[in-house]
Order: structure tokens, then C-alpha cells, then sequence
């Protein structure tokens, strides 16, 4: 009898000490273990209205996330997404991304990872009028983003919390670090924290808020555009549903505010529209 406690006591230990009832259900903090993959597909939309308020634009956008882990420390991804505005007038196969995260600790319900991120966007954006022109020298309109943070938090059988802190440059070229001609790169930090918190085995809920601040004082390259406190506020929560161990679902809705950071616009202003979303995650 003493044994069978305290195997019992054990065990309600080993599962309270990290989040254990799925294998993938939207947390914030999952990595796949070795030699499994993981698809995240998430569809969502977003209403706003141009900066003149005269006409209001509808944005759909599909993205996909695919990962493996090559151990349970290491794991590669990529990242992508197609989007499209005002029933297909602009349309583009948006940003490819190819990144990595290294769990640098896992330590019971402490976890630390350090993320690795190369970007191209759009990879086909013929459909938009605006990148046609261009803003590089040959007039490509591509942008290319080095990012480069860690992520981290703590996660129980019940509930998770976990920050990131994420610094990205961002150019017309992948490879042009000599500023004084040409372009000027752009540099900007992206924090964040998110949260989630288990219902039940089927259900949990998720929120998140980010903030993407740009750390350049003047855009060389963008005529007149001085710039001070520019950045935006994104605000996410929703709700996921377990499929069974492996797969989930989930709904959400988001909002942001922005603040431009011109002497015009030196105020921050919530975004007159909203987003919302469904998503798919499997792992297997």
C-alpha cells in the first residue's frame, strides 16, 4: 500500500511539473521532440480602412508553419504566407522565412530557447501595384529580415507564461551591412508575452500581446521620413480545442494600434478594424 502511494504521489508530481495532456495544443513554449514534425496552418482575416478613412480594405491571408525537430533540444522550421486584398486586386505569396531554435534550458517547468530567423518577402508579388515601383535600386520591391532572440517562460499542466525578446534587421538586400550607401537598413525589436491557461483535457485558452518598436531615428532612402517612437501594439486571444494528443483547432480574434512616429503622427492610434482567425496544428 505504501508503495502503490507512493508511486501515486509520483506521478501527480511528474505530470504538475510541466504540460504534459498534449503533445501539441497551441502552447507557446512546444518543440517537437527528435525526429517528429509539426504543421501549424492558420487562416485569418483583418478589416481596416486606408490612412485616409475613405475606404475600407479586407485582407485574407493563409499561412503555414512546418517543423522538425532533429533532437528534442533542436529544431529546424519554415514559415510562409499567402495573402490577398480587396477580392484579389493585390495578392502575393508573401514572406518565406527559414529559421531554428535551440532549447538552451529545460530545466522542469523553466524553459529558454534561442531562435534564428532569415526572411524573404514577398517571394511573388507581381499582383502589388506598390512593389512594382520598388524601394531598391532595382526596383524589385523585396525585402529581405535577419532576426536573432531567445523565448522563454514556464509551463505547468495547467497554465504557461512566456516572453521573447527578438532583434531584426531588415534591408533591400540580404547581405548589404554597409549602410553609409545606398539604403538604410532598418532596425527594430519585436517583444512579446503570451499566456495560456487549460480548461479541461479538450480545451485551453490562449492570449498574447506584442510590440514591435523600430530603433532608427531617420530612414535614409525615404525622403522627409523622421521617425521617433514608431512601432505597433498587437493584441491576440482565442480558444483551442484538442483533437486528441497529436492535433488541435483553435479560434481567435486580434487588434492592433500603431503609431507611425512622423511629426503628423505622433499619437497612438488603434486600428478601426479587428482580426480574427481559425488554425490547425499536428504532430506527428
Amino acid at each position: 500500500m505504501k508503495k502503490l502511494a507512493l508511486s501515486s504521489l509520483i506521478a501527480v508530481f511528474a505530470v504538475s511539473g510541466a504540460h504534459a495532456a498534449n503533445v501539441i495544443d497551441g502552447n507557446p513554449l512546444y518543440m517537437p521532440k527528435a525526429n517528429h514534425f509539426y504543421s501549424v496552418t492558420d487562416l485569418n482575416s483583418h478589416t481596416n480602412k486606408y490612412p485616409n478613412g475613405e475606404k475600407q480594405i479586407n485582407t485574407w491571408n493563409l499561412g503555414e508553419e512546418f517543423g522538425y525537430g532533429i533532437t528534442d533540444k533542436l529544431t529546424v522550421l519554415v514559415k510562409t504566407v499567402l495573402s490577398e486584398d480587396d477580392s484579389f486586386d493585390q495578392a502575393q505569396w508573401g514572406e518565406m522565412s527559414f529559421g531554428a531554435a535551440f532549447r538552451a534550458l529545460d530545466k522542469g517547468a523553466w524553459k529558454l530557447d534561442v531562435l534564428g530567423a532569415y526572411a524573404v518577402d514577398p517571394v511573388w508579388g507581381d499582383h502589388m501595384p506598390f512593389l512594382k515601383s520598388g524601394t531598391d535600386a532595382q526596383g524589385t520591391g523585396t525585402e529581405y529580415t535577419w532576426t536573432a532572440g531567445v523565448r522563454g517562460g514556464y509551463t505547468t499542466s495547467r497554465f504557461t507564461v512566456a516572453g521573447k525578446a527578438l532583434f531584426n534587421y531588415w534591408n533591400t538586400e540580404s547581405f548589404n551591412w554597409d549602410e553609409d550607401e545606398g539604403f538604410q537598413g532598418v532596425h527594430y525589436l519585436t517583444l512579446g508575452l503570451d499566456g495560456q491557461f487549460v480548461l479541461c483535457d479538450k480545451l485551453n485558452l490562449v492570449a498574447g500581446v506584442e510590440y514591435t518598436g523600430y530603433m532608427d531615428k531617420e530612414w535614409r532612402g525615404v525622403p522627409g521620413n523622421k521617425v521617433k517612437n514608431a512601432g505597433t501594439w498587437d493584441g491576440t486571444f482565442g480558444v483551442n480545442y484538442n483533437i486528441d494528443s497529436t492535433k488541435f483547432v483553435g479560434a481567435y480574434v486580434s487588434g492592433s494600434m500603431n503609431h507611425q512616429g512622423g511629426t503628423k503622427h505622433d499619437e497612438w492610434k488603434a486600428d478601426k478594424g479587428f482580426g480574427f482567425g481559425a488554425k490547425f496544428g499536428i504532430d506527428f
